[in-house]
C-alpha cells in the first residue's frame, strides 16, 4: 500500500512539474510576442516618391526593431493629423511620432499628449511653438543647409560659365512648411551678396508634380527666354517642370539650369541624362533613427533634441556613374 501511495505521489509530482513547465513556457512566449514598443505615427501624405519611400522605410524598420506600428496617412490635411494624434492618445501608445504638414497649430493636441505622459517625436518637418517641452526630438534633414548647398552649386556653376547676370525663378514647397521656409532662407541668404543673382519670382508648387508643371508653364509664359535658372524645392515639382520647359522649346540643363532637392531615383536618372544640373540629397531613410529614439524614450533615457542624417550633393561637377541605386 505504501509503495502504491509513493508511486502515485511521484506521478503527481511529475505532472505538477510538467504543468508548471507548460505554464511558464506559455508566459515566456506571451512575453516574447508582446511588442517592445507601441508607436503611433501620422504620415502627412503620399504626395511623392520621397514620402512613399519614407513610409516604407519606417514600416520596414519597425518590423526589424520589433516595434508595433500604428500608422495613419493624413492625406495632406492637418485636421486629419490632429485627429490621428488624438486616437493615438486614446489608445495609450508608448510614443507618438508625426511629420507635420505645416508648422503652426499643434500646441493644443500636443499638450494633450504631454498630459497623457506620451513623448512626441517630430519626423522630417518641424513645428513652430513657444513651448519646446511639447516634443522631445526632431529627426530630419537640415533644410537650411540644403538651400545653402543649392546656392553654393549655382555660384560655382555661374562662375565656371562666366555669367554676369543670373535670373532665377523659384518653385517652392508647401507654404509655411518647414522645408519650404528653411530651404528658401538658406538659398536666399547665400546668394544675397552676389550682385549677379536676381530672383524674379517665387511660386508655390506645394511639393506636387502637377503643380510643378503648372507653375513652370505660367513662369515660362511670363518670363520666357529671361529665365536662366529654376530652383525647385523637390524632385516631384522638378520632374513636372522639365517637360514644360521642353514644350516651350528650351533645353533643360543647358538653356536653363535646373537645381532640385531630394535625390530620388527618377531625378538622379534625369541628372545623368543632363536635364538636371544639381540635386541636393534629402534622404527619407529615417526609420532606424526613429525606432532607436522611440525605444530610448520608452526606456526613460535622454535623447538628442535634433538628429540630422548624413546627406550628399549630386551634380554635373562629378562622375555620375558612381551614384548607386537610391531606394526611393
Amino acid at each position: 500500500m505504501t509503495k502504491t501511495v509513493c508511486r502515485y505521489s511521484a506521478v503527481i509530482r511529475i505532472l505538477c512539474v510538467l504543468l508548471a513547465a507548460v505554464f511558464l513556457s506559455g508566459c515566456a512566449k506571451q512575453e516574447l510576442d508582446e511588442p517592445e514598443l507601441l508607436l503611433g505615427f501620422s504620415q502627412l501624405g503620399s504626395e511623392s516618391a520621397w514620402r512613399i519611400g519614407n513610409t516604407r522605410d519606417i514600416e520596414e524598420k519597425a518590423e526589424q526593431y520589433g516595434v508595433s506600428l500604428m500608422l495613419e496617412n493624413a492625406n495632406q490635411k492637418q485636421e486629419n493629423q490632429i485627429a490621428a494624434i488624438r486616437r493615438f492618445i486614446a489608445y495609450q501608445v508608448d510614443v507618438i511620432a508625426f511629420s507635420p504638414i505645416v508648422e503652426e497649430g499643434w500646441d493644443n493636441v500636443l499638450l494633450e499628449a504631454k498630459d497623457a505622459g506620451i513623448p512626441v517625436i517630430l519626423v522630417d518637418r518641424d513645428i513652430s511653438t513657444e513651448n519646446e517641452d511639447l516634443t522631445r526630438c526632431h529627426i530630419g534633414a537640415d533644410f537650411y543647409r540644403e538651400g545653402v548647398e543649392a546656392a553654393e552649386y549655382l555660384i560655382r556653376k555661374t562662375d565656371s560659365e562666366g555669367m554676369d547676370h543670373v535670373r532665377i525663378v523659384e518653385i517652392t514647397g508647401t507654404e509655411f512648411s518647414t522645408p519650404m521656409q528653411q530651404r528658401q532662407a538658406g538659398f536666399m541668404d547665400t546668394i544675397r551678396d552676389d550682385e549677379r543673382m536676381e530672383v524674379m519670382e517665387s511660386v508655390n508648387g506645394d511639393f506636387l508634380k502637377s503643380r510643378g508643371a503648372e507653375c513652370m508653364q505660367d513662369l515660362l509664359e511670363r518670363y520666357g527666354n529671361d529665365i536662366d535658372v529654376v530652383f525647385s524645392h523637390n524632385d516631384e515639382m522638378t520632374l513636372g517642370a522639365i517637360p514644360e520647359i521642353e514644350k516651350a522649346g528650351y533645353r533643360p540643363g543647358e538653356d536653363i539650369l535646373i537645381i532640385s532637392i531630394d535625390g530620388g531615383q527618377d531625378a538622379i536618372d534625369v541628372l545623368k541624362e543632363g536635364k538636371i544640373n544639381c540635386v541636393v540629397e534629402c534622404t527619407p531613410m529615417l526609420g532606424s533613427a526613429l525606432m532607436e529614439t522611440a525605444l530610448k524614450l520608452k526606456a526613460g533615457e535622454q535623447v538628442e533634441r535634433l538628429i540630422h542624417p548624413k546627406e550628399e550633393v549630386f551634380s554635373d561637377e562629378q562622375d555620375l556613374t558612381k551614384i548607386g541605386p537610391r531606394g526611393y
